[in-house]
């Protein structure tokens, strides 16, 4: 992976070309020895150099609309592209009416200058955090492609076409952590913006209440510009926070149980080495959080809310659906109305409450997920694999619930087991985010190759 700013830097320079780097991007999906068979459902070779020629022609007379111009950009199944069918990582959607416009956040990236080189793949509507995909294979974990370890989701093959240098940055989305999660577990960094910020119009829904749209890239820094150019912002350099005296909070309650040893020890060291660089990191009561597992305990806002979606082809063509998807949909037909309201209430009261709690803090901290990236084999199906999806965004689906704006990044030693730290912002208060997440990734995270 390189930095958004280093591939810049090397165009502006002429160092290298758009045209150059989409081919070694295309190369890359093409090789049959590495993932980007099962990182992108399809792949826009003739578009994506044509549109890489035309940015070097512009550079050449001046025109460079925006710091991403001529860079490589993967884009979820899920995005609409005028023309095509929006088959968010399902086979039922074959026949659906293709899109008939682009989402506003791919014209925003393609009037920022970006190449599209492709749709990348995920677990089929979004629903489900261990990365797998029954119709189009699962890209595998770049640590330990030997053991063939699950990439997280459900932007599996976003993150995946990011670590292998398919594409410089990815479009994701996060309804429960499916930006964060993927992120974590493949090394990089992810972020959550606060949902109203950036359009999920054109975007395949899978909660109207927890969606989010958001970039996974390899720093803070290459976050930072893409979203702004997701949320149609003019963007601009961050200015990291100092770390002195900066207050960090971490909760007692839920997000620190079952965390395996490697998680523990990196979660632990990043701790150490923020308090060590003035940082003040404070335990806290956050009792809030131990209520969200029982108010989630039958999915919570994303299976009622995909189930009203999806009932009527589940109806005529459940045998289309991934058994473990179809299965977790279909958990929303126990939701009444009554339950639905409730929930939204249940909602409203734990904002408040939240909003007390946190706001002595700059940032929360937490693991992104308590446990590395297990093998694909040992939740490929059923419990395992239901288990081991609520284990990967118990910790995310906070700030989803929660209304509010977080990032993932990697706090891992170098060559070790990826391992993300999150920090979770206020609602609204995502650049300021971004600018305390540049200053810790700058003290914790391992160094770009």
């Amino acid at each position: 992976m390189r930095s958004l700013a280093d591939l810049a830097d090397d165009l502006a320079t002429g160092r290298t070309t758009s045209q150059a780097l989409t081919e070694a991007a295309l190369a890359r999906i093409d090789d049959p020895s590495g993932e980007g068979e099962r990182a992108f459902i399809k792949v826009y070779h003739k578009a994506a150099l044509d549109s890489a020629k035309a940015s070097d022609i512009a550079r050449n007379n001046g025109v460079v609309p925006s710091p991403l111009a001529g860079i490589p950009v993967s884009i979820k199944d899920l995005c609409d592209v005028a023309g095509e069918v929006t088959r968010a990582g399902s086979i039922v959607r074959r026949d659906a009416a293709p899109a008939t416009g682009d989402a506003p956040v791919l014209a925003n990236l393609r009037a920022a200058g970006a190449i599209i080189v492709g749709r990348t793949n995920m677990v089929e509507f979004a629903m489900g955090t261990p990365g797998t995909n029954a119709h189009y294979g699962t890209p595998k974990n770049p640590w330990d492609r030997a053991t063939g370890r699950i990439p997280g989701g459900s932007t599996s093959g976003g993150a995946v076409s990011v670590s292998d240098g398919m594409a410089a940055a990815a479009l994701g989305t996060d309804t429960a952590g499916s930006v964060r999660v993927p992120a974590a577990l493949c090394g990089m960094a992810g972020f959550k913006p606060t949902a109203r910020r950036v359009s999920a119009q054109g975007i395949f829904p899978l909660a109207r209440s927890l969606d989010s749209v958001g970039p996974l890239a390899p720093t803070v820094a290459c976050c930072a510009l893409v979203d702004a150019i997701f949320a149609a912002e003019t963007p601009s350099p961050l200015r990291p926070r100092s770390l002195q005296d900066l207050r960090l909070a971490v909760p007692k309650h839920l997000v620190l149980d079952d965390m395996d040893d490697v998680v523990a020890a990196s979660f632990a060291a990043a701790l150490n080495k923020l308090s060590a660089a003035g940082a003040k990191v404070t335990e806290i009561e956050f009792p809030e959080l131990a209520r969200l597992p029982a108010i989630n305990r039958i999915g919570g806002f994303s299976t009622a809310e995909a189930y009203a979606l999806h009932r009527d082809t589940l109806a005529r063509a459940r045998d289309q659906y991934d058994a473990n998807v179809a299965g977790r949909i279909q958990m929303g037909d126990t939701w009444t109305a009554a339950d639905y309201l409730d929930l939204i209430d249940i909602r409203a009261e734990m904002i408040a409450a939240a909003n007390g709690v946190t706001a002595a803090y700059d940032a929360i901290v937490m693991p992104t997920s308590p446990v590395v990236a297990c093998a694909i084999a040992d939740v490929a199906e059923g419990t395992a694999w239901l288990d081991a999806g609520r284990l990967l965004l118990r910790n995310n689906i906070v700030a989803n619930f929660l209304d509010r704006c977080a990032l993932t990044i990697p706090c891992h030693g170098q060559g070790e087991a990826p391992v993300g730290l999150m920090l979770m912002g206020e609602t609204l208060g995502d650049r300021p985010l971004l600018e305390i997440g540049s200053a810790v990734e700058a003290c914790i995270s391992p160094p770009l190759p």
